[in-house]
């Protein structure tokens, strides 16, 4: 935390769960002045009450506006870049909106960042962003390789790098909280399919991911957190027996739009440069320029030897392992109940 002593973060879609987890993280250091950055005045209105902190300082804006970003972002120091479009079948149907935000929103926030000396920005992904098939995905694919395009094309006063997640419990969006709702109101648990399998990750596990990327990063690279995941199935089991039901209605609803069996957090491509930091995987970004003369001259490692590293591959948990994190994660308890 030393590191942000005296110094100015800004936080750009910082009335979402990423965001109030951050400022709960840093509120009580040494930090200068944490600015709020988003387009929901109520939510701000929220953070303000709950805080009520004089370190905390909030700008009404959207990332597709330059001139909002302008405002903001003066003598600021570092800026964690989580503004977005997050819902994959909502930009399944807005592509367009998708790309504003995701993708045009960030090239004007690096593009800020740069030309007022912001020292380090770290841009939040999404596994979605790897073989995407879907608007937000290939959206978020775009952002990563904005943030890579602009941290070639600069020196190091401003240093750009990603972080990529996979399924954050609990936040916005999440299947946790609509199951266990869907329970509580006496509704059938819809499922899209029992094997899908996703990555397990708390708020604490993005929070640090972000800050190891932080404290590590150079120019263009993506930080992955080595995570566990688990299918649909283990999950509405888990969260049964936590809530003492032996059996509950299930209703199968089929794959929504745009989704997939697994998720990606490094493509084959990418293994075959990332670095093993032992809980982390650092992807550097591609240095050649565009003259691939050294690239035939020298090869590459046999692509047939690397897996991509996804959903299906990593640790599974169990039923047992998976009512531990989700008590863990605060978002059950071994009563059966949880805090919103």
């Amino acid at each position: 935390m030393k590191i942000f002593k005296n110094k100015i973060l800004m936080i750009t879609g910082g009335t979402g769960s990423f965001g109030n987890a951050m400022v709960k993280k840093l509120a009580e250091s040494d930090i200068k002045e944490i600015r709020v950055f988003s387009r929901d005045e109520k939510k701000q209105d929220d953070m303000r009450k709950y805080y009520n902190s004089k370190k905390l300082k909030f700008y009404i804006g959207d990332v597709r506006d330059r001139g909002s970003i302008e405002d903001a972002i003066r003598n600021v120091d570092f800026v964690f870049h989580a503004a977005a479009l997050k819902q994959v079948p909502s930009c399944e149907f807005y592509p367009m909106e998708a790309l504003k935000t995701n993708v045009e929103g960030t090239n004007n926030l690096l593009e800020a960042a740069i030309t007022h000396g912001v020292k380090k920005v770290i841009c939040l992904s999404t596994d979605k962003a790897v073989y995407p098939i879907n608007a937000m995905g290939i959206s978020k694919a775009l952002m990563e390789k904005v943030a890579i395009s602009k941290s070639r094309n600069i020196d190091n006063s401003t240093i750009i790098c990603t972080t990529r997640y996979g399924n954050v419990m609990g936040s916005r969006g999440s299947v946790i909280p609509l199951f266990r709702n869907q329970i509580n109101s006496q509704q059938p648990i819809t499922i899209t399919n029992s094997d899908m399998t996703r990555f397990m990750m708390t708020l604490d596990d993005a929070i640090n991911l972000v800050l190891y990327a932080f404290q590590n990063g150079q120019g263009g690279d993506i930080f992955v957190q080595k995570s566990p995941a688990a299918s649909i199935d283990v999950l509405k089991s888990a969260i049964l027996e936590l809530m003492n039901l032996k059996s509950y209605p299930i209703k199968e609803i089929g794959t929504r739009h745009g989704e997939k069996l697994f998720e990606v957090l490094c493509s084959r491509e990418e293994m075959l440069r990332a670095r093993d930091l032992g809980d982390y995987y650092r992807v550097p970004s591609d240095s050649r320029d565009l003259d691939y003369s050294l690239y035939f001259e020298e090869g590459e490692i046999d692509m047939n030897l690397i897996s991509e590293y996804n959903s299906h591959n990593t640790t599974q948990l169990n039923i047992s392992e998976m009512k531990d994190l989700l008590i863990k994660s605060n978002l059950m308890n071994s009563n059966g109940g949880y805090d919103e």
